[in-house]
């Protein structure tokens, strides 16, 4: 049996195309299993919460990863080491072992995101918010938000011809928050279909700009009709912010 072990990071996606590993592109999956192998001295293929698409960020994330029995890690040195090796980009939060079966992808209890608005120009938010040049009524927005939680099956909202075996989600929290120059739409829930969030937010959009009403949206959910939802917003705003796990991972005797 080998010993597991769990990294929580965090990254700016603008320099790669998104977290797993592509033929022809560099991923962040690719840079962190390479550092990974340089330092232990063996080859390391980490397994991550999720995927993230080209240009995303990820202010908490978690990888996994496995080395036979008789290795011993240092956790706290690990990290270190990772920071030193690692590009700007990417950052270790922590490293510890964990028991055997758990799974950075198949525990969460809960992921969220965050996608990020900016109401000026501004040259420091260009890699990490998205200008629109119109006027939004927040209000309207996070009317439609609440429309989310009478519904589980967001196909409306999900990319075509992916592989997972259902639609379905429990969102717990769907909110636009003004912060004066920006807004923030913060959404939890127990999984996330691919390009989810970018599709709610295009579609939460038109109807902060008036081409959409109440029924519209609720119509658009649905007809579970990803061409009758709104655009997809761009990706360079998103953020994953916070993945929650049971309690219990944690091994005891982690070296």
């Amino acid at each position: 049996m080998n010993k597991r072990y769990f990294i929580r990071l965090s990254y700016k996606g603008t320099n790669y195309h998104g977290w797993q590993i592509q033929p022809n592109a560099i991923s962040v999956q690719e840079v962190l299993n390479k550092a990974l192998s340089t330092i232990l001295n063996c080859e390391i293929n980490v397994v991550g919460c999720g995927r993230t698409d080209t240009g995303v960020h990820a202010s908490d994330f978690y990888a996994h990863f496995d080395v036979v029995q008789d290795k011993q890690i240092d956790c706290e040195k690990l990290s270190f080491r990772l920071n030193r090796f690692l590009p700007h980009d990417i950052a270790i939060k922590e490293t510890f072992q964990v028991k055997e079966e758990a799974h950075t992808r198949f525990d969460p209890i809960s992921r969220t995101y965050h996608y990020l608005i900016t109401k000026e120009k501004n040259p420091f938010r260009k890699e990490s918010h998205w200008k629109i040049p119109y006027e939004l009524d927040v209000d309207k927005m996070n009317e439609a938000a609440k429309v989310l939680f009478e519904f589980e099956d967001f196909t409306s909202f999900s990319k075509l011809h992916t592989d997972v075996k259902t639609n379905n989600c429990k969102i717990y929290q769907a909110i636009w928050k003004d912060k004066g120059d920006e807004l923030v739409f913060v959404v939890k829930a127990d999984r996330f279909l691919r390009n989810m969030v970018r599709a709610i937010v295009g579609t939460l959009v038109e109807v902060g700009r008036g081409k959409m009403d109440l029924d519209g949206f609720r119509m658009v959910i649905e007809s579970k009709n990803r061409s009758n939802a709104g655009s997809s917003v761009p990706g360079y705003a998103l953020f994953l912010a916070e993945i929650e796990y049971p309690k219990g991972l944690k091994k005891d005797d982690a070296s």
